[in-house]
């Protein structure tokens, strides 16, 4: 049994489709996404129609919610906010309702899903430094393994319950002990932000004991292309080609 932990996909049907190919390879069972549908890419619709079919469950990201009209946009940059007010005049009535279905906290066996952090979710705080780890780590409970997406860079935390550490992986895999949490940052599926142009994901393996940020190569020239052509921010798409 294996489990596949995808986020931030911002409307990149082409990260999005060459995932789920390599997804299929690994013969995952669920697929679980930890916020972001929309935003900054070009197929919006397309991105949202693939997450309700694959999906067994969802969170809401900060970007969802600003497409819904119920975050200030104010708290984004200009390039986000040009292509969140571009998704709003897009989406059907249907889609809109789909994304207002998402809650912010979702639950499944010994796992926790967020989108920023467990603590205060709607505020989507990001998470980069030991101290804040730590803090989401107060908030996660029993539950085994919380996967966080929105900050698109991807890390493995581990806090030993024994000695009281905390613990940063130093690579993207790791093996699971029956003492240690888990804080799992599983990147980006539509803009990595790590240096690494290539789409992210988690694959989590219980039976295994192990847990593995993929990478994945995918068509860049032509989620470029589309940004660009339906007049979207040009920063946006060659952003792509960097992963930053």
């Amino acid at each position: 049994m294996s489990y596949a932990i995808l986020g931030d996909i911002h409307s990149n049907l082409e990260a999005l489709l060459a995932v789920l190919e390599d997804v299929d390879k690994n013969k995952v069972e669920k697929i679980f996404f930890v916020g972001d549908i929309v935003g900054y890419g070009a197929d919006p619709s397309r991105c949202i129609a693939i997450s309700q079919e694959k999906f067994e469950l969802s969170v809401m990201g900060n970007h969802d919610l600003a497409v819904l009209g119920k975050m200030n946009l104010s708290w984004f940059n200009d390039y986000a906010r040009k292509a969140i007010i571009w998704t709003q005049s897009r989406l059907s009535r249907e889609e809109l309702q789909y994304l207002n279905s998402l809650v912010l906290v979702e639950e499944y066996q010994d796992m926790i899903f967020v989108h920023g952090s467990l603590y205060e979710p709607e505020k989507f705080h990001y998470i980069f430094e030991v101290h804040q780890v730590h803090r989401n780590f107060d908030f996660q409970g029993d539950k085994k393994i919380c996967f966080i997406g929105h900050s698109h860079y991807p890390f493995i935390a581990i806090s030993d319950d024994l000695e009281g550490e905390i613990k940063i992986v130093n690579g993207f895999e790791t093996e699971i002990r029956p003492r240690w949490r888990y804080l799992v940052n599983v990147g980006s599926v539509g803009q990595p932000r790590d240096n690494d142009p290539r789409a992210s994901y988690v694959l989590y393996e219980p039976e295994k004991a192990r847990i593995e940020i993929k990478r994945v190569e995918y068509d860049i020239e032509e989620a470029v292309s589309k940004i660009i052509s339906k007049g979207l921010p040009q920063i946006l798409g060659e952003r792509l080609y960097y992963g930053r």
